[in-house]
C-alpha cells in the first residue's frame, strides 16, 4: 500500500464521528513498555504519567561508528471533554555519544529523537454493549477459551504533530512542526490474551516522511499482577528503516501504579540496535463515573449530602467509634 492510498485511508477514519463510550478500568492503563499504543483513552479527568530510562548500543557498519545511548521516554497522557477522547504529548529525550575509530573522533548529540503533541478518540468499541458480551455462567471454558468475536477489535484514531524545535542534530533539515496520524487496534484474544496493532504515517509534508507499524501481543498470568509481551515494530522511511523486536515483562504494584523492564533489538547493521528499557507508570485518578455525578448533582440540588462527601463522612465516622472503644476497653 503507497503512501497516498495510507494518507487517504487515515483521513477517511478520522473524519468518521462515531460517538461511543470508552471503557474506564478501576485498574492503571498503560502503554509501556513497548511502542504500541492502546485502543482505549486513560478515561476522562485521568491524569496519567509513563515514563522509562533506556540505553542503547549502536553500531554502524557504513559509516565504521559506534555509539552510546542515554535516555528517557516519557508520555503524558489526560481524559478530556468526554470518555473516548484523550490528549497525549510523548518523546524521547536522548544522549547520544558516537565514535569514529577510523578518524579517531568523537561526537554528542543531545535532543529529542521523538517531540509529538496528539489527541486519540476511541471510535469504536465491541465491548460498548454489555448484554453482548455477558459471561457463560455454567462453563469456565467457555468465558476462557479464544472465540472468533474476540477477533474484532476496538478501534481509535490520532492525529496530531511532531515538533521539531530548534537546532535537533537528529533531525536537523526538519521542519519545526509536521502533521502525524495513526490508527490503533487492541482485541481481547482470551481474559489473558491481548493483540494490539498500530499504523502511523509521520513528518508528513517532509523530505522523509516516515510509516510504521507495530503489533504487540501481551500475556497476564494467574497472578493478574505480572503480564509479559513480545512486539514487533517496523519503519520505513528514505532517512531510516528497520524492523524492531521487543519483549519484556511489568508488574502491578497497585491500581494506579505499574513498574516495566524490556529488551530490544533492531535486525540490521546500519545501524544495529541493541537496548534496555526501565520504566514506570502512575496515574491520577478523578474520574467519576456519570451515574455518581448525576447523583451527586441531584443530592446538592435537593440539599443533600452528595455521595462522595456522605461515604467520606461515614468512614471517618467508623474510624472515631472505633477510636473511642479502644479508649474505653482495658
Amino acid at each position: 500500500m503507497g503512501f497516498q492510498n495510507i494518507k487517504k485511508c487515515l483521513l477517511i477514519i478520522l473524519i468518521v464521528p462515531l460517538f461511543l463510550n470508552a471503557q474506564y478500568t478501576d485498574v492503571i492503563n498503560s502503554n509501556r513498555p513497548g511502542r504500541a499504543v492502546s485502543a482505549y483513552a486513560v478515561g476522562k479527568n485521568v491524569i496519567q504519567a509513563e515514563i522509562g530510562i533506556l540505553y542503547e548500543q549502536q553500531d554502524n557498519a557504513n559509516f565504521n561508528s559506534d555509539s552510546n545511548i542515554f535516555g528517557s521516554d516519557f508520555a503524558f497522557r489526560y481524559g478530556l471533554l468526554f470518555e473516548t477522547l484523550e490528549i497525549k504529548w510523548e518523546g524521547s529525550f536522548i544522549n547520544q555519544n558516537i565514535t569514529f575509530p577510523d578518524l579517531d573522533t568523537e561526537e554528542t548529540r543531545t535532543d529529542f529523537s521523538r517531540n509529538r503533541l496528539g489527541l486519540k478518540y476511541l471510535v469504536f468499541d465491541p465491548f460498548k454493549n454489555p448484554e453482548n458480551n455477558k459471561p457463560n455462567l455454567y462453563s469456565w471454558r467457555a468465558n476462557n477459551k479464544f472465540q472468533w468475536k474476540n477477533l474484532i477489535p476496538a478501534v481509535s484514531v490520532y492525529a496530531g504533530a511532531t515538533f521539531n524545535l530548534g537546532e535537533n542534530p537528529f533531525y536537523p533539515t526538519d521542519p519545526t512542526v509536521s502533521p502525524r496520524a495513526a490508527i490503533a487496534a487492541q482485541s481481547r484474544l482470551t481474559p489473558r490474551f491481548v493483540l494490539i496493532s498500530n499504523i502511523a504515517y509521520d513528518r508528513i509534508g517532509t523530505d522523509f516522511p516516515e510509516l510504521s507499524y507495530a503489533v504487540s501481543l501481551t500475556h497476564s498470568f494467574r497472578d493478574p499482577k505480572w503480564s509479559v509481551f513480545i512486539e514487533n515494530q517496523g519503519i520505513s522511511s528514505d532517512r531510516y528503516s528497520d524492523i524492531l523486536l521487543r519483549t519484556g515483562v511489568a508488574y502491578l504494584f497497585n491500581p494506579n501504579f505499574q513498574a516495566d523492564f524490556h529488551l530490544g533489538s533492531g535486525f540490521k547493521d546500519s545501524p544495529s540496535r541493541i537496548f534496555a528499557v526501565l520504566g514506570a507508570s502512575y496515574r491520577l485518578d478523578f474520574h467519576k463515573d456519570k451515574l455518581v455525578a448525576i447523583q451527586d448533582q441531584k443530592a446538592g440540588e435537593n440539599g443533600s449530602i452528595p455521595r462522595n462527601a456522605q461515604k467520606k463522612k461515614e468512614k471517618k465516622k467508623k474510624k472515631k467509634g472505633k477510636k473511642n472503644k479502644d479508649d474505653v476497653d482495658f
